[in-house]
């Protein structure tokens, strides 16, 4: 698809240069083609008007030579030619031939190919005279311009043709990328249902199976269970990624106190860390009230204390800051582990990117800071990730309203919420 819409692209690109081309071209010929003409009639009537005339005015302050030469045929049908020196007006065959030529044509001027001349009528009360000029030096300009002008329509041509292709992958890129990415999410996500559906039909098909007891049959219950909730979390967050995706997000925004937010939201993550060895520490600047949806903000502060809780190297602290920097608030999550490089801090915004693939089957899809990001991103802010010395620290910052940028800095030593485990 991606490679049609790229070939259609350049197509439309350049069936519109070359109209564009085409018509600029034609217009400067044909304005060229109607220059000569006019002024090579204008010089037939001048001669016309003055039988001794030989020379013209033309391009502008500019006089070039414009010989002329007439014929005429009396009553009684007498040819008389007159003119310049620059024609040999002895042949008067040749001379007949030509007026006959003229005649035979029947218009008030034209140009009789053959000869290479151009003509003019005056009909006088005794006798019909014709005026001729030579259009050899017109043809051949014409000639030069018309092969100079499709010499650089082709270059022109090919050049647009160049930067048309140039063009459309450039324009292209982010539709191919989107492209790829929502081709990976689906065999990703397919991928990631498939283990829990193949559990859960495995263990649906051994409870049909007689010889097994309840205590066997309750394990299978419970397994597909297990798997259901994990597939129910899995395709709930696949499905709110693809509401923030078109655009339909239904998030009530309004003020949120984002430091209260915080405290409560590390109140349940306190007992999870002891569980599992961590420490936990929160340092949270007290009054920093954001505009947004509490119920998003929560869900981003809960994926990077949770994924902190997930990746912790064992007895190490992890600590959530919330500082206000101005017009915004920064909250940063820190913790021990194996150091992110620097195109894992990248990747692991991505959808279903694992760092460590052993814990797929953990609870963690992988779309967790995918979300965050998203959400994030709804709130006109940033985050990011940074790894050094063992310890990988994710930043967000977020623009603060209210009187939140103005709160003392004394309130930040004295007002202080600070937890340790």
């Amino acid at each position: 698809m991606i490679r049609r819409l790229r070939i259609k692209f350049i197509c439309i690109t350049m069936a519109i240069v070359t109209v564009m081309l085409t018509l600029l071209l034609a217009t400067q010929y044909r304005s060229t083609q109607n220059s000569l003409e006019r002024a090579s009639l204008t010089a037939l009537e001048s001669a016309a008007r003055e039988p001794m005339s030989v020379t013209r005015p033309a391009f502008g302050d500019m006089e070039r030579d414009q010989p002329c030469f007439s014929l005429s045929l009396s009553a009684w049908g007498t040819l008389r030619a007159s003119g310049s020196s620059y024609y040999d007006l002895s042949d008067e065959e040749v001379l007949l031939t030509i007026y006959q030529a003229a005649l035979a044509d029947g218009g008030s001027s034209g140009v009789l190919a053959e000869y290479a001349l151009r003509y003019y009528r005056a009909e006088g009360p005794l006798e019909l005279r014709y005026v001729f000029t030579d259009i050899s030096g017109e043809v051949q300009t014409l000639r030069e311009l018309l092969r100079s002008s499709l010499a650089v329509g082709c270059v022109g041509f090919f050049a647009f043709l160049i930067l048309s292709i140039l063009l459309a992958n450039w324009a292209i890129r982010p539709v191919a990328q989107a492209w790829e990415q929502q081709r990976q999410f689906v065999a990703d996500a397919s991928h990631e249902l498939k283990t829990p559906l193949t559990v859960i039909l495995t263990n649906a098909e051994l409870l049909r199976e007689p010889e097994y007891g309840e205590d066997q049959r309750q394990q299978f219950v419970d397994s597909i269970l297990t798997m259901s909730h994990q597939m129910r979390g899995l395709v709930e967050s696949m499905l709110q990624l693809a509401r923030a995706d078109s655009g339909r997000s239904e998030a009530q925004l309004q003020a949120v106190d984002f430091s209260r937010l915080l405290e409560q939201t590390v109140l349940p993550f306190e007992p999870l860390y002891f569980e599992q060895g961590l420490t936990l520490e929160s340092v949270i600047r007290p009054g920093v009230t954001l505009t947004g949806s509490e119920a998003q903000l929560r869900q981003v502060a809960e994926i990077l204390l949770d994924n902190a809780l997930k990746y912790s190297a064992p007895g190490g602290i992890v600590r959530l800051s919330l500082q206000s920097r101005g017009r915004e608030c920064c909250l940063t999550v820190a913790s021990p582990g194996q150091t992110l490089t620097s195109q894992q801090c990248r990747d692991i915004f991505r959808r279903f990117y694992r760092v460590d693939q052993a814990r797929s089957r953990n609870g963690s899809y992988g779309l967790g800071l995918a979300i965050a990001r998203r959400i994030v991103s709804d709130h006109r802010g940033r985050i990011w990730a940074e790894g050094k010395d063992g310890i990988n620290t994710f930043y967000v910052t977020l623009p603060v309203s209210g009187i939140a940028a103005h709160v003392p800095a004394i309130a930040e030593r004295d007002g202080t919420a600070e937890r340790q485990l």
